[in-house]
């Protein structure tokens, strides 16, 4: 978000004043729906944000949960979503597991309701780099992101790094990194994770459990402050 964007409220994260929810601050963009979801504006089909504005009298958000194949990302998004997930899982040609046997390769769709104001939509990308092509087209109307990670794939951390890589091109919006299957989060791991994947003391490395509604809640709070915290940023630029 550049400085001088409108600023949402964002006060259930937080008990502080905010300015006023500007509607076109943070939702998700109609053609993106459409585009998503096969529908066009106005439709009924997918243009979501009008119909949470409809239901809700709010806003909605957008968040895309990204990373390598296999990390967990349909789990995390099924795990949350007050709603059956829409999700473009296709069985593996090559390179299918026990634990692995189908991927996504479009996006997954899910709805997690914060309050009467704010639901978030989330969107999960395909890790797979043949489907790069729909990082940028989910990526449109993003306020954030997760980055999630496999721990028990430690060499999954260099894909990580070169979809972080992308993403951050992509657009300067707030993220956080999300280690899947991890307890906890020794220094040394910590020092090693931020190396490889390039990022500073001030984005948060979060383990989680992406089978848990409670770890996930955790993962895109974290992720809701940030994106908080980078809206007053922008506020006192303006």
């Amino acid at each position: 978000m550049t400085a001088g964007s409108p600023v949402p409220d964002l006060s259930w994260a937080r008990p502080r004043s905010r300015p006023p929810w500007n509607p076109s601050s943070g939702a998700i963009p109609t053609s993106t729906a459409a585009s998503c979801c096969g529908s066009s504006p106005g439709s009924g089909g997918c243009d979501v944000s009008a119909r949470t504005r409809r239901r809700h009298g709010g806003q909605a958000v957008k968040v895309v949960v990204t990373g390598p194949f296999g990390a967990g990302k349909t789990t995390l998004i099924r795990t949350i979503s007050e709603i059956t997930v829409l999700s473009t899982e296709r069985s593996l040609s090559e390179g299918a597991t026990a634990e692995k046997a189908e991927t996504t390769v479009a996006m997954d769709f899910g709805r997690i309701t914060i309050d009467r104001d704010l639901v978030l939509y989330l969107f999960g990308t395909p890790g797979q780099q043949r489907f790069d092509f729909m990082w940028e087209i989910l990526g449109e109307g993003m306020l954030g992101y997760v980055v999630l990670v496999d721990a028990a794939r430690p060499e999954s951390l260099g894909e990580a790094a070169a979809i972080l890589d992308s993403f951050r091109r992509m657009a300067s919006v707030p993220y956080v990194v999300a280690l899947n299957r991890a307890t906890d989060l020794d220094a040394t791991s910590d020092a090693r994770i931020r190396a490889i994947l390039d990022i500073g003391p001030q984005i948060a490395v979060i383990p989680c459990d992406a089978t848990d509604k409670e770890s996930v809640k955790g993962v895109l709070l974290s992720l809701l402050y940030a994106v908080l915290e980078d809206l007053e940023t922008a506020a006192v630029r303006a």
